[in-house]
């Protein structure tokens, strides 16, 4: 009844304005790095593959496996400080504007919080765009603006007109919890903001004030809406799916793409500090598949880039999509092209990586650029193969999310 009237929230606010660790079948048999299909083999005989004697997981779920070309497209970068040990070339920055939210996510934050930078060694305006224009100017193509919460920072417009200005950017997208993006949003298109990600966990919204230990349920829905009449198309809904919390509402959230332009993201719940991470809360993408098909007959496999993190699906004749992304079960760390920046000038080169480099130390010490690319193309090159493992990553030191940036 809950889900019902959450749903018809959300129809009345678009009117108004367990588990074993999986193992990748289609690798293991075919001997594949990518997480793809074999040549000329479809989805569906990738489905039958998880059964195989090869597979050594003890139970299995019905899954599927990208068509992937069989030459994957080459990019032309201009330096390569962004191509790590194994050919990986980077074109995708990730920005933490800030590592304050307006939320306290259980998956995002730890209960008693965490102890936030000074604001002096957090990135000024001019540090981040100078930063942003070093990796512009080398082949990153396309910047997300993440946080803590990037709607919060009282620059953030002039921060995306000036990053939407640089040559060479072809998409400037931010991941936002939407509680005050209705209100900026009009502006932040205007300043170039051209893609969108808004989170939301539940459908329901006591479901909600739990999860996120704050109010605001009707102001995300508001957000997903206004987005889409701006003309976001589509506009990504990010929802981690967690057992016992809202895996229950996974075909509730299909709903949601019938008649709109959404993209649904179901993510892994992924283990960071603080956000006591266990195997039994996980919820593998086969699983969330299963449940798609159970009641949506007519689910189909798009065709993925070969760096995208999201395994993507259409429901016959609905207006939006569903994707899955699968960084526990299924990792997508063959075409992985993103780096990250941190709110405090720290670089990443991978989320689940403990190593970090300061960029903002150097910059306040006044290297030049050739400088801050010898540190940047270094750190990029020590990027390992493919990260450790969700066991592992959950037994290895790193920050909450609430630091690295979502």
């Amino acid at each position: 009844m809950m889900r019902r009237c959450a749903l018809d929230l959300v129809r009345r606010c678009s009117d108004s304005r367990r588990t074993n660790y999986l193992v990748d079948a289609c690798r293991l048999r075919y001997g594949y790095k990518q997480n793809n299909c074999p040549p000329h083999r479809g989805s569906d005989e990738c489905a039958s593959t998880i059964n195989s004697p090869s597979c050594s997981s003890s139970q299995s779920y019905a899954t599927s496996c990208a068509t992937w070309p069989d030459t994957q497209p080459r990019e032309n970068p201009s330096s390569d400080m962004l191509i790590d040990s194994f050919g990986r070339f980077h074109n995708y920055l990730r920005i933490s504007l800030t590592e304050r939210c307006n939320l306290r996510c259980q998956y995002c934050m730890p209960a008693e919080g965490v102890e936030l930078t000074p604001n002096s060694n957090l990135l000024s305006h001019d540090e981040i765009i100078r930063l942003a224009d070093l990796f512009v100017s080398s082949g990153v193509d396309k910047i997300r603006l993440t946080g803590g919460e990037p709607t919060i920072r009282k620059d953030i417009e002039d921060i995306c007109l000036h990053l939407s200005s640089l040559k060479g950017l072809k998409t400037l997208a931010m991941t936002t919890n939407g509680i005050v993006l209705a209100k900026k949003l009009p502006k932040l298109k205007e300043c170039g903001l051209s893609a969108i990600n808004i989170s939301l966990d539940t459908l329901v919204p006591a479901k909600f004030e739990f999860m996120t230990r704050r109010k605001g349920h009707a102001r995300v829905l508001e957000s997903i809406n206004t987005a889409i009449e701006l003309g976001y198309n589509p506009v990504k809904v990010n929802c981690v799916v967690m057992r016992g919390m809202n895996d229950d509402e996974i075909c509730d959230f299909v709903e949601l793409t019938r008649e709109k332009p959404i993209n649904v993201r179901f993510i892994e719940f992924m283990p960071f500090d603080g956000n006591v991470w266990n195997i039994k809360k996980l919820v593998p993408y086969a699983e969330m598949l299963d449940k798609v098909r159970q009641q949506f007959k007519d689910v189909r496999r798009l065709q993925d880039h070969p760096t995208d993190t999201a395994k993507n699906f259409k429901v016959d004749g609905h207006s939006g999509t569903i994707s899955f992304i699968t960084s526990m079960t299924e990792h997508f760390c063959a075409g992985c092209n993103r780096l990250r920046l941190l709110a405090d000038g720290n670089f990443k080169v991978c989320l689940f990586g403990p190593s970090e480099v300061s960029l903002r130390d150097p910059l306040r010490a006044g290297v030049d650029d050739l400088e801050l690319k010898d540190i940047i193309g270094a750190a990029v090159k020590r990027k390992k193969r493919a990260h450790a493992g969700m066991f592992d990553i959950a037994k290895t030191a790193n920050r909450p999310m609430i630091h690295i940036g979502g």
